[in-house]
């Protein structure tokens, strides 16, 4: 699995990649970012650090489900993990970003990657500037997607480029979108944040399930055009 975060307030960032049986890969980027000189750890490295931190190890066997199993065993008769407009190899990307009282932003991003990748595969996720980027100045993104793509264009940091040149959230976002889908025929989404607290959730898959909270409000949706809102308690 793979994850990053980062502090917009000073650019601190961590990152692992292709690290096993740890439940929450993205609590293993936060001490990276906190407890190390480093941004990024990946394979054998990061399994120690996580052990001398003391994260607990999770049975392999309490990470498979028959879901994915099934799923594993479809994509090996396909070309699954080769394919820019799979929108479901980015089924287990997990990311958010948030805006705080005093004006800074973070972002966090969390994946097991694509279904029937190579072994030592890496994606987007854990690269900053790719999976996810923050900067106080200017807003946080967290991407989802074709990995491969993602990486090609910088999707996350392309995007804050575009609101530094201006561009409203939504502009940014169909703007890095539709780059990547124009350019190299690549799919994704992302959540996006300004400074001021606008935001966005903007996808060129077929969906892309999110939700947002805002000034006591619940927002959360699927599909395109398909947004329902609702009272925080």
């Amino acid at each position: 699995m793979d994850a990053s975060i980062m502090d917009g307030k000073d650019l601190s960032t961590g990152a692992v990649s292709a690290v096993r049986n740890i439940a929450n890969p993205v609590k293993l980027a936060r001490l990276v970012m906190e407890k190390t000189p480093h941004c990024f750890l990946t394979g054998e490295g990061a399994g120690k650090f996580a052990a001398e931190m003391g994260i607990p190890e999770v049975a392999m066997e309490e990470l498979i489900t028959e879901r994915s199993k099934k799923q594993l065993e479809k994509e090996k008769h396909g070309n699954g993990a080769e394919r820019s407009d799979y929108p479901k190899n980015s089924a287990g990307t997990v990311g958010a970003v948030a805006l705080d009282s005093k004006g800074n932003v973070a972002y966090a991003t969390s994946t097991g990657g694509i279904v029937n990748k190579m072994v030592g595969r890496v994606g987007d996720s854990p690269c900053v500037g790719s999976g996810g980027y923050a900067d106080s100045n200017i807003g946080a993104i967290s991407t989802t997607g074709h990995g491969e793509s993602i990486l090609k264009v910088n999707l996350a940091r392309l995007t804050l480029f575009h609101m530094e040149q201006g561009k409203t959230v939504e502009e940014a976002a169909d703007l890095s979108l539709g780059y990547m889908k124009s350019k190299i025929k690549g799919l994704g989404g992302l959540i996006l944040i300004s400074k001021t607290g606008d935001w966005v959730a903007k996808w060129t898959s077929t969906s892309m399930p999110w939700a947002a909270a805002k000034d006591n409000k619940l927002h959360v949706g699927l599909d395109l055009g398909d947004t329902t809102i609702t009272d925080l308690p």
